[in-house]
C-alpha cells in the first residue's frame, strides 16, 4: 500500500511531465509541408494588337475584300498544354483568331513532343499541324526540333527548326489549292534570345528564316525571307504580362496585297504584309 506522501509526489511529477511535453509540442517545429504537386495541364490565353506569324501579317481581309492597312488587328489566342508527368512526353494545342483565308476566321495548332535535358541543353522535338477550318488550303505539318542553353548571367539562346513535310504550305503549295507545286522540304529556323535585365523585365529578340521550296521559289513570285522580332515583356506576377516588340521581314517587295485596286489611269495600290509593326499582347498564363 503506497504512503499518502509518497502519492502526492507522483501526481506533482505525473502533471510536470505533461506540462513539459506540451511545451516541448508547442515549441518544436513541424515538418515543412509537402510541396504542392505541379499540374500537368497548363493553359493561356492572351490579347494582342496583331498577329504575325514569322514576320507576315495573319489579318489581311478588310469587309471590302481588300488588304487591312491599319496597324492594330486585334486578334484573341489561347491554348493548353499537358505534361505526361516526368516522362517528356507532352500534347498541346494553340488557337488564333485570323482572316487570310475566304470562309475561315480560326487557326488551330495541334503538337506533340517530347523535352530531354542532354548536358547543359534543354532539347525538345515534335510534330505540329495547322488547321485552317472552313479553308483547308492553308493546313500545314512540320516537324520541329529545338535546342535551349540557359544561364543566370547570360541569359537563354534557343535554336529550333522546323521542317515542312505535308505538301500543302500555307497556302503557296499543295493539292489542296489546285497548283500542284510541292510545299514540302519548305523550312524554318528561327535563333532567339532572352535575359531579364532587372526583376519582372526580360528582354527579347529573334530572327528567323523562312527557306521556301524549290517549287514555290520557282514558279511562283514569293522569295525566301528574313522575319525579326525585337522587344521586352513585364510580369506582374500570378501568371500575367505584357510584351511588346517590333515584329517584320524583309523581302518586301515579293509579298504585296491590294490596298486599293485603282481608278482610271490610278493604278492599283499595295502594302506587304510583311511591313514591320509594333506589337503588344498581354497574357495570362494558368
Amino acid at each position: 500500500m503506497m504512503h499518502r506522501t509518497a502519492a502526492k509526489t507522483l501526481v506533482v511529477l505525473a502533471t510536470a511531465l505533461t506540462a513539459t511535453g506540451a511545451v516541448l509540442a508547442q515549441t518544436t517545429p513541424a515538418a515543412d509541408p509537402a510541396p504542392p504537386a505541379t499540374s500537368p495541364l497548363t493553359a493561356n490565353i492572351s490579347l494582342t494588337t496583331n498577329y504575325k506569324f514569322r514576320g507576315q501579317d495573319q489579318d489581311t481581309i478588310g469587309h471590302n475584300g481588300l488588304y487591312k492597312t491599319r496597324g492594330v488587328k486585334p486578334a484573341v489566342q489561347g491554348g493548353f498544354d499537358y505534361a505526361f508527368g516526368e516522362s517528356g512526353f507532352y500534347v498541346g494545342n494553340w488557337n488564333s483568331s485570323v482572316n487570310w483565308l475566304s470562309g475561315n476566321s480560326i487557326e488551330m495548332d495541334i503538337y506533340g513532343g517530347y523535352k530531354m535535358k542532354v548536358g547543359v541543353f534543354d532539347l525538345d522535338f515534335g510534330v505540329l499541324t495547322y488547321v485552317y477550318p472552313g479553308n483547308h488550303l492553308g493546313n500545314t505539318t512540320e516537324l520541329y526540333g529545338a535546342a535551349t542553353y540557359s544561364d543566370d548571367a547570360l541569359g537563354a539562346f534557343t535554336a529550333k527548326y522546323s521542317h515542312t513535310v505535308s505538301k500543302d504550305y500555307f497556302g503557296f503549295a499543295g493539292a489542296a489549292n489546285g497548283s500542284g507545286l510541292k510545299g514540302r522540304n519548305s523550312g524554318y529556323l528561327n535563333l532567339s534570345y532572352a535575359k531579364e535585365v532587372i526583376p519582372h523585365l526580360t528582354l527579347k529578340a529573334a530572327v528567323g528564316y523562312t527557306h521556301l521550296s524549290s517549287d514555290i521559289r520557282n514558279n511562283t513570285g514569293y522569295k525566301s525571307y528574313v522575319d525579326y522580332n525585337v522587344g521586352a515583356s513585364w510580369d506582374f506576377g500570378g501568371g500575367l504580362s505584357l510584351a511588346g516588340a517590333v515584329v517584320g521581314a524583309n523581302k518586301k517587295g515579293a509579298y504585296l496585297a491590294v490596298v486599293n485596286p485603282g481608278f482610271g489611269p490610278i493604278g492599283a495600290q499595295t502594302q506587304s504584309i510583311n511591313k514591320a509593326q509594333f506589337i503588344a499582347t498581354l497574357t495570362k498564363t494558368f
